[in-house]
């Protein structure tokens, strides 16, 4: 597949660790990946294998982890991922305590490793300043505290951006299941709004074209466009839908088509 220039703003979101999903992303312009620990089949293993595949391949990583705890929140830093999401994140102070496990002291709590982030060896300070700086950690807005305190959360030292869960959000603000009502746009402007004033990014699981239309005239700074999940059943259904038209006798190309040329016909 020809590949065009990798773009961190448009990402894909995987729930298993599939290198053909990432090298068919890739080879159409997607450049990053939002790897689903929370929720998916990831264990370690693949974790410590895959990031750096993703990573060589030209995509940023962005790691949604376990669970808002010390582990996950540094086992997704070791192995490499350029950006820590921290589900479940309550409010504020509870924001202020875990994502101080994806900064290095005085500025928060990450423990060090002499793994791969450290070129398996020993650390210096040049190298902790650049590890703060150079990896990000999100923690994600989908619970009514958290939307409710986002300019404090977003004003964390901690903090380099938020990502949103429109989902988890809508059940938790007491909307039910998420339908991208009025409620669930203007929480997303609320966030929207905070990250512009804190100078700070956030990002969007955007899979309709009403979520990709909001973001972008939100100002977002990356989307996720597509789950794997989604993608395989589109790409599924798709085929199926075409024959069974065909078969029952109504989807059938008509005369005047069949005769149309193809300019694919040339190649």
């Amino acid at each position: 597949m020809p590949s065009t220039p990798a773009d961190r703003r448009f990402a894909v979101w995987l729930s298993d660790p599939s290198t053909a999903a990432v090298e068919i992303a890739r080879g159409m312009g997607y450049g990053a990946v939002v790897l689903d620990i929370e929720h998916g089949s990831f264990d370690l293993a693949d974790l410590e294998r895959f990031i750096p595949f993703v990573k060589a391949s030209g995509m940023e990583v962005l790691a949604k982890v376990l669970g808002p705890e010390r582990g996950p929140v540094q086992q997704g830093l070791d192995f490499g991922a350029d950006v820590v999401v921290i589900p479940h994140v309550e409010s504020a102070a509870h924001a202020r305590t875990v994502t101080a496990f994806a900064k290095f002291p005085p500025l928060g709590d990450r423990s060090f490793a002499g793994g791969r982030t450290a070129g398996y060896g020993g650390m210096t300070d040049d190298w902790v300043r650049e590890q703060d700086a150079r990896t990000r950690c999100y923690p994600m807005i989908e619970d009514a505290g958290a939307v409710e305190e986002i300019g404090d959360i977003l004003a964390l030292p901690t903090v380099d951006g938020v990502f949103v869960g429109p989902s988890d959000l809508s059940l938790r603000r007491g909307r039910g299941a998420y339908a991208r009502t009025e409620g669930d746009f203007a929480d997303l402007q609320k966030i929207a709004d905070a990250a512009a004033e804190a100078g700070k990014p956030w990002f969007l699981p955007a899979w309709s074209s009403e979520e990709k239309e909001f973001a972008v005239g939100a100002g977002v700074d990356q989307m996720a466009l597509i789950m794997q999940h989604g993608a395989l059943a589109a790409g599924f259904s798709a085929p199926l839908d075409e024959t069974r038209r065909l078969l029952s006798g109504s989807g059938g190309p008509s005369a005047d088509a069949a005769h149309t040329p193809d300019p694919a016909d040339a190649r």
